[in-house]
């Protein structure tokens, strides 16, 4: 029997028998479908939390006060400022393969422009912010250095406050207020969205590090030239850990600690927080896969257990090929043909269901989901292989009937 004739006994075998057929399909359909829907929901999620990373710059460490004793008394991280200005420019000094540091101060208030207000995170720091973020200007322009020296009152705004704000009016050489003082808008900066805690980055006004420090934040912080925080930004992924301890080192010589007291900073290595965030999300796709691929096991079992029952119906059918000269390999590729066509089917049809199923979700729930052509070749791969391995057995139960014992079968 020729591979053609193998094929066109093998379907007409299955159609003979549709609702069966459809039926046994069933389980490779939704094996199939599931497959590619999770994949694709857990290749959206690590997608957006890769994103959401790119989007806080890479190689960074923050840098935080931290712990202050008084009078045997530990107030707890931030309770007072130690960090300043001078500690920033020190790091990039002192430390190795530091391209930036830069001094932040964090703080909220309310932006009134004409009748318009806005309530908005205000973040006062230098163009080394802008450099350990990678962000980019969209319109207008960044600070000048000029300008951070002498603390001129203007501000670079995100996209967030831009709309919010300012609505349909450009919001170039505008005049604002923030806590009645007047700011010029000199920029608006490119979109950067969620973070991975789900916060608008775009929602933030940038002023001069010392502007922010004297007419916003507080008196007690401009008095004492500190911050808040410092942004470190590593030339490399390999610098990062090296780097970290320098700078440890070099502020506790800076701040003056004896050996036995405890840091009065708190170091932070994003791009660890990082990885383990792009490792969890590769842990939920695959878990995702691994809870759908059981489908696909299921739906094997099914083929494997109708092909049975139809080497138990046409026994007599087999006995009278093998007796009028067909060879056992010519029956055990026939029924091998049967088991593999009705898992490439229902593959087939799994693999639209599946992207249907995904592109849903993502439309309705507003989760991303991405189909990758490997996913889709790797479920046809697998929906066929399926068919080889669990019609194995019951077309080598076919093949090796005796011919004469069938014939006499009822």
């Amino acid at each position: 029997m020729s591979l053609i004739e193998a094929i066109r006994s093998a379907l007409s075998a299955i159609g003979a028998n549709a609702l069966r057929s459809a039926l046994t399909m069933l389980g490779i359909i939704i094996g199939v479908a599931a497959v590619i829907a999770m994949v694709a929901i857990g290749s959206g999620a690590r997608e957006r939390v890769t994103a959401q990373i790119k989007s806080l710059g890479a190689n960074l460490a923050i840098i935080q006060s931290g712990n202050v004793t008084q009078g045997g008394v530990r107030l707890g991280a931030g309770a007072s400022s130690t960090l300043t200005d001078e500690d920033a420019r020190a790091i990039i000094r002192e430390v190795d393969d530091v391209v930036a540091a830069a001094p932040i101060l964090v703080t909220r208030a309310q932006a009134v422009f004409a009748g318009t207000n806005w309530s908005t995170q205000i973040t006062a720091t230098d163009l080394d912010f802008f450099t350990a973020r990678e962000w980019d200007i969209a319109e207008g322009r960044l600070f000048e250095p000029e300008e951070l020296r002498r603390g001129e009152i203007v501000a670079v705004i995100g996209q967030t406050v831009a709309k919010n704000l300012f609505g349909e009016v450009n919001p170039l050489d505008q005049q604002f207020r923030i806590r009645n003082v007047p700011f010029k808008v000199i920029g608006v900066m490119a979109g950067k969205g969620q973070s991975a805690l789900g916060q608008d980055q775009d929602d933030v006004i940038f002023v001069p590090l010392d502007t922010g420090r004297r007419r916003i934040v507080g008196r007690n912080y401009a008095r004492d030239a500190s911050v808040q925080t410092v942004m470190v930004k590593f030339a490399n992924e390999q610098a990062i850990d090296p780097g970290i301890e320098q700078t440890r080192a070099l502020l506790r010589q800076r701040h003056r600690l004896a050996e036995e007291q405890d840091d009065d900073f708190i170091i932070r290595n994003l791009t660890e927080i990082a990885n383990t965030a792009t490792a969890a999300a590769n842990t939920l796709s695959w878990l995702l896969a691994a809870v759908a691929a059981v489908s696909l096991l299921v739906g094997g079992i099914g083929i494997m257990n109708i092909m049975l029952v139809s080497v138990t119906e046409r026994t007599r059918e087999i006995g009278l090929r093998l007796a009028v000269g067909a060879r056992q390999r010519d029956v055990l590729a026939q029924f091998l043909i049967e088991a593999t066509t009705l898992a490439t089917i229902g593959g087939a049809v799994g693999i639209a269901l599946g992207i249907a199923a995904a592109l849903t979700i993502a439309n309705f729930a507003g989760w991303p989901s991405v189909v990758s052509i490997e996913t889709i070749l790797i479920a046809v791969g697998v929906s066929g292989m399926i068919g080889v391995f669990f019609g194995f057995y019951p077309a080598r139960q076919a093949a090796r009937l005796d011919p004469i014992e069938a014939l006499r079968r009822e």
